[in-house]
């Protein structure tokens, strides 16, 4: 599936990210990834979805927050909690980063990316982090590349992961260095790193 595809299955289940229970999901882990942050001006959601709990907390923490996503219905959502928020509807993959950021995160999102794109595209994000940039992300707990499709959530869904020796031999290429990596939900392969460029 391409992005667009996955844009539009999104847009047929963007109401469930509105539901409470959803709202802590991940603040803790990018809580530590804020704490390695040198400067807190611009930061970036990548796949910032509809309920903006991400928002909230960078907003706390002094950044200035953009976000973008690939499902129109989801933009439209967020717009509604956050209308101060600048928000792109739009495909990672294709969108030119207007600036360089201290703190991009891609919680759940990259990993719907066609596997073919995901070098690429860790690459731009790479490149979007300021000097000590701290970039955080989810990815498959999974030791080589691979792609599946499935309707777990409903509507068709792809993922694919490069897997932990891939994913860290770029962030190094990429001039970031791993600082936190960690399968959270354990034993359900759900793994999320913190990487910073030096």
């Amino acid at each position: 599936m391409q992005p667009k595809e996955i844009g539009r299955s999104y847009d047929t289940i963007a109401h469930v990210w509105q539901e409470p229970h959803i709202q802590s999901n991940g603040i803790p882990q990018f809580e530590r990834a804020i704490k390695f942050t040198k400067a807190r001006n611009h930061a970036l959601d990548i796949g910032c979805g509809s309920n903006g709990r991400f928002f909230d907390l960078l907003l706390k923490h002094g950044f200035q927050v953009e976000g973008i996503d690939v499902s129109e219905k989801m933009i439209v959502l967020a717009r509604q909690r956050h209308p101060n928020v600048p928000l792109h509807h739009a495909d990672i993959t294709t969108w030119n980063l207007p600036r360089q950021y201290d703190l991009i995160s891609a919680w759940d999102s990259t990993w719907h990316l066609p596997l073919k794109k995901q070098e690429f595209v860790m690459q731009k994000i790479c490149e979007g982090l300021t000097p000590n940039g701290v970039f955080i992300f989810t990815t498959g707990g999974v030791d080589e590349p691979g792609e599946k499709s499935d309707s777990c959530m409903g509507p068709p869904m792809y993922y694919s992961v490069l897997g932990i020796p891939k994913t860290l031999e770029l962030l190094t290429r990429f001039k970031c260095i791993c600082r936190h990596l960690e399968y959270d939900q354990y034993p359900e392969q759900h793994l999320y790193i913190i990487a910073q460029k030096t």
